[in-house]
C-alpha cells in the first residue's frame, strides 16, 4: 500500500476555507481524512471525542510535548490545540492522505517536523484585503473591530505565504476547489 501525504490548508478568516475543505473531503479520488486535533479544551455538549477533537487533560497534552508528539501546537485564550504526530502518521501510513487546516504559525512548525516529500502545501487568499473585508462583514458574525483586526492578521500572516507550495487565490470558488483537486491528483501519481 502507498504511504499517503499530507495536504496541508492555511489562510485567513472569511477566505472560504471551510467551503473549500468540506468540497476536498467529499471527493472520494482525493483520499482525504481530516486531522482531528487534540486539546484540553473543554468538550462541548455536541462535540464527539475523537471526532471534532481528542479531548485531555493538561498533563497528558504536556506529556505530548515532552515526548515530541506534535506536529504543531499552540495555546490560545488558555487552552492547547495541537497535531498529534502519532495519529497523522498512522493515517499516513495506513495510505490515507491527511487534510489539515492550520493557521500560519503551526503550518511553519508542522513544515519544520516533516519532511517536504511528505506535505503539499496551500495557502489560500482572496483577491485582495477589500474582497476578504467585504466577506467578513457579508457573513455577518462579527463586528467591525473584529472585521479589521482579521483583515490586519491577515496582511501580517501574507507575509509567510512564501513557505507554502501553491498559493490559491479564492476568486472563483469552483476554479479554486479545481485548482487543489487537479494538485493533489498530480501529487497522488508521483
Amino acid at each position: 500500500m502507498k504511504k499517503g501525504f499530507i495536504v496541508l490548508i492555511s489562510g485567513p478568516s472569511g477566505v472560504g476555507k471551510g467551503t473549500i475543505l468540506t468540497r476536498l473531503l467529499e471527493d472520494p479520488r482525493l483520499n482525504l481524512t481530516f486531522s482531528v486535533s487534540m486539546t484540553t479544551r473543554k468538550k462541548r455538549e455536541n462535540e464527539i471525542h475523537g471526532k471534532h477533537y481528542f479531548f485531555v487533560s493538561r498533563d497528558e497534552f504536556d506529556d505530548n510535548i515532552k515526548r515530541n508528539n506534535f506536529l504543531e501546537h499552540a495555546t490560545f485564550v488558555e487552552n492547547s490545540y495541537g497535531t498529534p504526530k502519532d495519529y497523522v502518521f498512522e493515517l499516513l501510513n495506513k495510505g490515507h492522505n491527511v487534510l489539515i487546516e492550520i493557521e500560519v504559525k503551526g503550518a511553519k512548525m508542522l513544515l519544520e517536523n516533516v519532511s517536504h516529500k511528505d506535505v503539499i502545501s496551500f495557502y489560500i487568499v482572496p483577491p485582495s484585503v477589500e474582497d476578504l473585508i467585504k466577506r467578513l462583514r457579508n457573513r455577518g458574525t462579527e463586528d467591525e473591530a473584529t472585521i479589521l483586526k482579521r483583515a490586519a492578521k491577515f496582511e501580517e500572516e501574507v507575509k509567510f505565504k512564501d513557505q507554502y507550495q501553491h498559493i490559491i487565490v479564492n476568486d472563483d470558488l469552483e476554479v479554486a476547489i479545481r485548482e487543489i483537486t487537479d494538485l493533489i491528483q498530480r501529487r497522488m501519481k508521483q
